[in-house]
């Protein structure tokens, strides 16, 4: 998958979404002076910043498998604790943490029950486990109009819309399975303007995630094609906004 990419690339594709969304889970969840919390999945460390303003550096840890992902964090958060490691396999004790956290990355994980096991297995008896995951199955993705684009051209496409806890209800049903009580089943929405539609396209160019690895595996004039065909579905002069929501879920452990 197309997350062995340099941050910078991350950062224009979906990093302009991560940040605001990490502000809207951090201003739900409400962490206390004092608590230590661990971000799963931080990329380049939208969520973790998020943590450390509320927390500070010294409380904060963060785990992604993209050693890039990790280098790019680590830099940008002198003193916080990230470590290359997949969700399923936490190199942390267990009840080490107050909050534990997930941005956009249980539809990433090879086992979302298990990660999310994981996940409750790190945090303290009292404390809190929650995630976010776009809502890829009602069309409110910040890719909705990449993936309609893609499959207007070629309806057997592969997207994102299958991947665990993308529909209304599943992330919820994920940490049932995993052993929680979900206290929170609610939504985040987050704006991102783009000065053209130029702008936009240059985000799929680079390659990032499931999206850029299918531009990736286009000639170009299957390329230029999807490019022509994603134009038509975005305002063609000026700047516009794209709209994204995303499931939340947080459940007491």
């Amino acid at each position: 998958m197309g997350f062995d990419v340099v941050a910078a690339d991350y950062d224009w594709f979906m990093g302009r979404f991560a940040v605001p969304l990490a502000a809207r889970m951090v201003e739900h969840l409400d962490p206390a002076p004092g608590e230590r919390a661990l971000d799963v999945g931080c990329g380049p460390g939208a969520l973790a910043a998020a943590l450390v303003q509320r927390l500070g550096a010294s409380a904060v840890a963060a785990v992604d498998p993209s050693p890039p992902f990790v280098a790019a964090a680590a830099a940008r958060l002198p003193g916080v604790d990230v470590r290359i490691a997949a969700a399923e396999l936490l190199p942390h004790d267990d009840h080490a943490f107050d909050l534990t956290a997930a941005q956009l990355a249980v539809h990433f994980m090879t086992d979302p029950v298990v990660g999310i096991a994981e996940m409750r297995r790190v945090t303290r008896p009292g404390g809190r486990v929650a995630a976010t995951v776009w809502d890829y199955g009602g069309s409110r993705s910040p890719l909705t109009t990449f993936w309609t684009a893609v499959h207007d051209l070629d309806p057997a496409a592969r997207g994102e819309t299958g991947r665990a806890g993308t529909v209304r209800g599943q992330l919820g049903e994920l940490f049932r399975a995993a052993g929680l009580v979900p206290s929170v089943e609610d939504e985040l929405e987050v704006r991102v303007r783009y000065d053209s539609f130029a702008e936009w396209w240059e985000s799929y160019a680079r390659r990032v995630g499931p999206a850029g690895d299918h531009v990736a595996r286009l000639g170009p004039s299957a390329r230029e094609a999807l490019r022509r065909r994603c134009a038509d579905l975005l305002p063609r002069d000026g700047g516009f906004d794209v709209a994204a929501t995303a499931w939340l879920v947080v459940a007491g452990r």
